[in-house]
Protein backbone atom coordinates (compact mmCIF):
# COMPACT_ATOMS: atom_id res chain seq x y z
CA UNK A 1 0.00 0.00 0.00
CA UNK A 2 1.57 3.27 -1.18
CA UNK A 3 0.78 6.61 0.44
CA UNK A 4 1.84 10.04 -0.79
CA UNK A 5 1.53 12.48 2.09
CA UNK A 6 1.13 15.93 0.59
CA UNK A 7 0.25 14.51 -2.82
CA UNK A 8 -0.26 17.86 -4.58
CA UNK A 9 -1.52 17.43 -8.14
CA UNK A 10 -1.30 13.65 -8.04
CA UNK A 11 1.67 13.13 -10.34
CA UNK A 12 3.46 11.12 -7.66
CA UNK A 13 0.48 8.77 -7.40
CA UNK A 14 0.37 8.31 -11.17
CA UNK A 15 4.09 7.52 -11.30
CA UNK A 16 3.77 5.00 -8.46
CA UNK A 17 0.92 3.22 -10.25
CA UNK A 18 2.22 3.39 -13.82
CA UNK A 19 5.97 3.06 -13.42
CA UNK A 20 6.38 1.12 -10.18
CA UNK A 21 3.27 -1.03 -10.42
CA UNK A 22 1.94 -0.48 -6.90
CA UNK A 23 -1.41 -2.20 -6.36
CA UNK A 24 -3.04 0.69 -4.57
CA UNK A 25 -1.99 4.31 -4.06
CA UNK A 26 -3.55 6.84 -1.71
CA UNK A 27 -2.76 10.53 -1.72
CA UNK A 28 -3.48 12.87 1.17
CA UNK A 29 -3.43 16.66 0.93
CA UNK A 30 -5.07 19.49 2.86
CA UNK A 31 -5.48 21.63 -0.28
CA UNK A 32 -8.89 20.94 -1.82
CA UNK A 33 -7.88 22.38 -5.19
CA UNK A 34 -4.89 20.02 -5.35
CA UNK A 35 -7.16 17.11 -4.47
CA UNK A 36 -9.43 18.04 -7.38
CA UNK A 37 -6.39 18.13 -9.68
CA UNK A 38 -5.30 14.72 -8.41
CA UNK A 39 -8.74 13.25 -9.02
CA UNK A 40 -8.80 14.67 -12.55
CA UNK A 41 -5.38 13.20 -13.33
CA UNK A 42 -6.28 9.75 -11.99
CA UNK A 43 -9.54 9.74 -13.96
CA UNK A 44 -7.82 10.96 -17.11
CA UNK A 45 -5.32 8.11 -16.89
CA UNK A 46 -7.96 5.55 -15.82
CA UNK A 47 -6.01 4.74 -12.69
CA UNK A 48 -8.78 3.15 -10.63
CA UNK A 49 -6.29 1.94 -8.01
CA UNK A 50 -5.55 5.55 -7.06
CA UNK A 51 -7.53 7.40 -4.40
CA UNK A 52 -7.15 10.81 -2.76
CA UNK A 53 -8.24 12.22 0.59
CA UNK A 54 -8.54 15.89 1.54
CA UNK A 55 -7.10 15.95 5.05
CA UNK A 56 -4.29 17.35 7.18
CA UNK A 57 -1.54 14.71 7.07
CA UNK A 58 -0.97 15.07 10.82
CA UNK A 59 -4.56 13.86 11.39
CA UNK A 60 -4.48 11.14 8.75
CA UNK A 61 -4.49 7.39 9.41
CA UNK A 62 -2.21 5.22 7.28
CA UNK A 63 -1.51 2.19 9.47
CA UNK A 64 -1.67 -0.18 6.49
CA UNK A 65 1.14 1.62 4.61
CA UNK A 66 4.07 -0.35 3.21
CA UNK A 67 5.67 2.61 1.39
CA UNK A 68 5.21 6.32 2.12
CA UNK A 69 6.46 9.32 0.16
CA UNK A 70 6.89 12.23 2.56
CA UNK A 71 8.46 15.56 1.60
CA UNK A 72 7.87 18.30 4.16
CA UNK A 73 10.27 20.93 5.50
CA UNK A 74 8.15 22.26 8.38
CA UNK A 75 9.86 20.94 11.52
CA UNK A 76 6.63 20.98 13.55
CA UNK A 77 4.88 18.80 10.97
CA UNK A 78 7.88 16.47 10.74
CA UNK A 79 8.02 16.04 14.52
CA UNK A 80 4.32 15.16 14.67
CA UNK A 81 4.67 12.72 11.80
CA UNK A 82 7.69 11.01 13.36
CA UNK A 83 5.46 9.88 16.23
CA UNK A 84 3.13 8.26 13.68
CA UNK A 85 5.93 6.77 11.58
CA UNK A 86 7.58 5.07 14.55
CA UNK A 87 4.35 3.16 15.25
CA UNK A 88 4.04 1.74 11.73
CA UNK A 89 4.59 -1.96 11.10
CA UNK A 90 8.17 -3.17 10.73
CA UNK A 91 9.45 -3.01 7.18
CA UNK A 92 7.42 0.04 6.16
CA UNK A 93 9.59 2.35 4.06
CA UNK A 94 9.47 6.15 4.30
CA UNK A 95 10.86 7.91 1.23
CA UNK A 96 12.04 11.49 1.71
CA UNK A 97 13.73 13.91 -0.66
CA UNK A 98 17.07 15.66 0.02
CA UNK A 99 17.37 14.71 3.70
CA UNK A 100 16.56 11.71 5.94
CA UNK A 101 14.01 11.72 8.73
CA UNK A 102 14.92 13.64 11.87
CA UNK A 103 17.55 11.84 13.91
CA UNK A 104 17.64 8.79 11.63
CA UNK A 105 20.27 7.09 9.50
CA UNK A 106 19.06 6.18 6.00
CA UNK A 107 18.66 2.52 5.04
CA UNK A 108 19.20 3.31 1.36
CA UNK A 109 20.18 6.39 -0.65
CA UNK A 110 19.53 7.10 -4.31
CA UNK A 111 20.01 10.83 -3.97
CA UNK A 112 17.93 12.93 -3.76
CA UNK A 113 15.65 10.07 -2.68
CA UNK A 114 16.37 8.72 0.78
CA UNK A 115 14.73 5.67 2.35
CA UNK A 116 14.24 5.07 6.06
CA UNK A 117 12.73 1.78 7.17
CA UNK A 118 10.78 1.00 10.34
CA UNK A 119 12.24 0.41 12.91
CA UNK A 120 14.46 3.42 12.35
CA UNK A 121 18.22 3.49 12.90
CA UNK A 122 19.16 6.36 15.21
CA UNK A 123 21.92 8.75 14.14
CA UNK A 124 24.40 10.13 16.65
CA UNK A 125 24.30 13.59 15.08
CA UNK A 126 23.85 15.57 11.84
CA UNK A 127 27.44 14.82 10.87
CA UNK A 128 26.79 11.09 10.85
CA UNK A 129 23.60 11.63 8.85
CA UNK A 130 25.35 13.74 6.22
CA UNK A 131 28.21 11.31 5.70
CA UNK A 132 25.74 8.42 5.46
CA UNK A 133 23.88 10.23 2.67
CA UNK A 134 27.03 11.02 0.70
CA UNK A 135 28.66 7.66 1.36
CA UNK A 136 32.06 9.25 1.89
CA UNK A 137 34.42 10.30 4.69
CA UNK A 138 34.31 13.98 3.74
CA UNK A 139 32.59 16.33 1.29
CA UNK A 140 34.49 18.26 -1.38
CA UNK A 141 33.30 20.41 -4.28
CA UNK A 142 32.99 17.42 -6.62
CA UNK A 143 30.66 15.64 -4.16
CA UNK A 144 28.64 18.81 -3.62
CA UNK A 145 28.23 19.45 -7.35
CA UNK A 146 27.34 15.82 -8.16
CA UNK A 147 24.61 15.64 -5.54
CA UNK A 148 23.29 19.12 -6.36
CA UNK A 149 23.01 18.09 -10.00
CA UNK A 150 21.13 14.91 -9.09
CA UNK A 151 18.69 16.97 -7.01
CA UNK A 152 18.16 19.51 -9.80
CA UNK A 153 17.49 16.81 -12.40
CA UNK A 154 15.10 14.98 -10.09
CA UNK A 155 12.88 17.94 -9.23
CA UNK A 156 13.26 20.05 -12.39
CA UNK A 157 11.26 19.85 -15.59
CA UNK A 158 12.98 18.88 -18.88
CA UNK A 159 12.33 22.31 -20.36
CA UNK A 160 13.57 24.28 -17.34
CA UNK A 161 16.12 26.91 -18.30
CA UNK A 162 17.61 27.71 -14.91
CA UNK A 163 18.88 24.24 -13.96
CA UNK A 164 22.53 25.30 -13.83
CA UNK A 165 21.77 28.26 -11.58
CA UNK A 166 19.85 25.99 -9.19
CA UNK A 167 22.71 23.47 -9.25
CA UNK A 168 25.20 26.21 -8.34
CA UNK A 169 23.04 27.32 -5.41
CA UNK A 170 22.54 23.79 -4.15
CA UNK A 171 26.22 22.86 -4.46
CA UNK A 172 27.18 25.91 -2.39
CA UNK A 173 24.57 25.06 0.25
CA UNK A 174 25.74 21.44 0.43
CA UNK A 175 29.39 22.43 0.83
CA UNK A 176 28.63 25.13 3.43
CA UNK A 177 26.55 22.66 5.48
CA UNK A 178 29.40 20.15 5.30
CA UNK A 179 31.92 22.80 6.36
CA UNK A 180 29.78 23.92 9.29
CA UNK A 181 29.41 20.31 10.44
CA UNK A 182 33.16 19.73 10.20
CA UNK A 183 33.01 17.17 7.39
CA UNK A 184 34.34 19.25 4.48
CA UNK A 185 37.53 17.77 3.02
CA UNK A 186 39.46 21.03 3.51
CA UNK A 187 39.28 24.01 5.83
CA UNK A 188 39.78 26.38 2.91
CA UNK A 189 36.95 27.31 0.58
CA UNK A 190 37.49 25.41 -2.71
CA UNK A 191 38.28 27.76 -5.65
CA UNK A 192 35.11 26.74 -7.52
CA UNK A 193 32.90 27.45 -4.50
CA UNK A 194 34.67 30.78 -3.98
CA UNK A 195 34.10 31.71 -7.63
CA UNK A 196 30.41 30.82 -7.49
CA UNK A 197 30.01 32.82 -4.28
CA UNK A 198 31.48 35.80 -6.13
CA UNK A 199 29.12 35.33 -9.07
CA UNK A 200 26.09 35.21 -6.79
CA UNK A 201 27.24 38.30 -4.91
CA UNK A 202 28.31 40.44 -7.89
CA UNK A 203 25.67 39.52 -10.47
CA UNK A 204 22.64 38.47 -8.43
CA UNK A 205 23.16 40.37 -5.16
CA UNK A 206 22.94 37.09 -3.23
CA UNK A 207 25.22 36.86 -0.19
CA UNK A 208 26.04 33.40 1.16
CA UNK A 209 29.35 33.93 2.98
CA UNK A 210 27.52 34.78 6.20
CA UNK A 211 26.21 31.19 6.32
CA UNK A 212 29.71 29.95 7.09
CA UNK A 213 30.31 29.49 10.80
Amino acid sequence: MFYHLGCGDGKGLAIALEEFGVRKAIGIDINRKKIEQSNSLLQEKNLDQGHVICKDVTDAIFDDATVILFWFTDVLIIEKMMEKFEKLKHGCKIITIWGPLLGCLPDKVDFPYIINQVPFKPAKDLKEQLLAIFGTNCVDFVNAWEFAERYTKAIGSPEAGNDRFLTILQSIVIWINAKNLGVACTDEIPPAIKNYMGILRNFFNIEVEHLLK
